[in-house]
């Protein structure tokens, strides 16, 4: 019998991966603040998040599967998570276009017994140049607001990306590969993931 899990997040998008995937799972975002802690590494970051988000949401529901994921994304030693605003999100693809920026995600799992185990996904990024008001019309498209450095890969933001080194899925925000694996690591078979 497949695990039922549980997804501790929010994420449309996080939901559409296992929703494609078949597998039988709920949504409850984790009550988790993602704060920066200063001079912390953003891998150390992503996974701490991620590991956070997944004990909030185990914790109240000890015996099931949990999945927590956090994603970031880094540009010359900074950090750029969601924007606040349009300008926000204008100043953030500004400083990516025409430059090669890495995205990272934690991800956490928590099997049925309380075992954790977690990993960082790292995939790098590169933009086209873009002019002023290229990057203006982008921002207007509404997309900027919820992303992680402001852009959605899956979306307008394709059309951004000059190339990708690494897991695609883990700019959309979260690494499938890297999940199976850790779903592996603690048992459930990678022959029985794709069984629905």
């Amino acid at each position: 019998m497949r695990p039922k899990f549980i997804l501790a997040s929010g994420s449309p998008r996080r939901r559409a991966f296992f929703e494609e995937l078949g597998w039988d799972f709920e949504v409850q975002a984790a009550q988790v603040t993602e704060d920066v802690i200063p001079d912390e590494a953003p891998q150390d970051m992503v996974r701490r998040l991620a590991e956070a988000k997944a004990a909030d949401v185990y914790h109240k529901n000890e015996g099931r599967w949990v999945v927590g994921a956090d994603t970031t994304v880094v540009i010359d030693g900074k950090i750029l998570g969601k924007p606040g605003d349009k300008e926000d999100a204008r100043r953030m693809i500004s400083m990516l276009q025409g430059k090669t920026h890495t995205v990272m995600t934690g991800v956490a799992v928590i099997d049925p017994e309380g075992r954790g185990v977690s990993a960082v996904e790292k995939t790098d990024v590169t933009f086209r140049p873009m002019t002023e008001g290229e990057v203006t019309a982008y921002v207007d498209t509404g997309e900027s607001m919820d992303k992680a450095g402001a852009y959605a890969i899956q979306g307008h933001g394709t059309l951004l990306v000059e190339r990708v080194a690494g897991c695609y899925f883990n700019v959309v925000g979260l690494p499938l590969e890297r999940l199976s694996e850790l779903l592996t690591e603690l048992g459930w078979p990678l022959s029985d993931q794709w069984r629905v």
